[in-house]
């Protein structure tokens, strides 16, 4: 029987270089022979691609509440958990989240004034017993992360981007203040560093 995978969760604010980070640490891994694989939320099975979808880009999406947000984005998270992570965890795969439901809570929860026991009962209806083993939070301050989404030249940013700083500040000091709540479960990284010296730290923590 396969030794159970981990499961490594990457939170942050917009901008914050996950996905360079995210991408690195899949090399490496799979450089040193373990199997890897990246989910990303909203998403990552067919019904959250469209959810995904619903919530970023299709203008039906504009006029969503709060609340209603929270439910699309716990469906999606619900059915990724026992569609697909939980399944490669159990086979021995390292599983490498883009965003889990850590965004939920500060997103939904601190940033949108949702009420946080419910947002809590909820989330934790949607992942059951599926709880990250480390979750790599990527602290930048919300000018850096607006000057980073700006330089991307895509000009296609999506509604979640669209918020005001105000919105966004609210993010940042939401996951700080998850991280400083569950030491052993986050490790803090400057994101403002270069992406060698945030590598670095990752493979650290991890104890790769």
């Amino acid at each position: 029987m396969s030794a159970r995978g981990r499961f490594i969760t990457f939170e942050g604010s917009e901008g914050c270089g996950k996905s360079t980070q995210i991408a690195r640490l899949r090399g490496r891994l799979e450089s040193a022979g373990t199997a890897v694989l990246l989910t990303r939320e909203p998403g990552g099975t067919p019904p959250g691609e469209r959810i995904r979808d619903l919530l970023q880009h299709a203008p039906e999406g504009e006029g969503l509440t709060a609340e209603a947000e929270l439910l699309l984005f716990a469906a999606s998270r619900a059915q990724l958990v026992r569609e697909v992570i939980r399944p490669a965890l159990e086979v021995g795969t390292w599983v490498l989240a883009d965003r889990f439901l850590d965004s939920t809570t500060v997103y939904q929860g601190v940033a949108r004034g949702l009420d946080i026991v419910a947002v809590d009962a909820i989330n934790a209806f949607a992942v059951g017993d599926c709880l990250p083993d480390r979750t790599l939070l990527l602290d930048i301050s919300v000018e850096e992360g607006r000057r980073r989404i700006g330089a991307r030249g895509d000009g296609d940013s999506d509604r979640m981007e669209r918020e005001p700083d105000a919105f966004f500040e609210k993010v940042r000091a939401g996951y700080l203040e998850l991280a400083a709540a569950e030491p052993q479960r986050f490790a803090v990284l400057d994101a403002t560093r270069t992406p060698d010296e945030i590598e670095t730290e990752i493979v650290r923590v991890l104890e790769i």
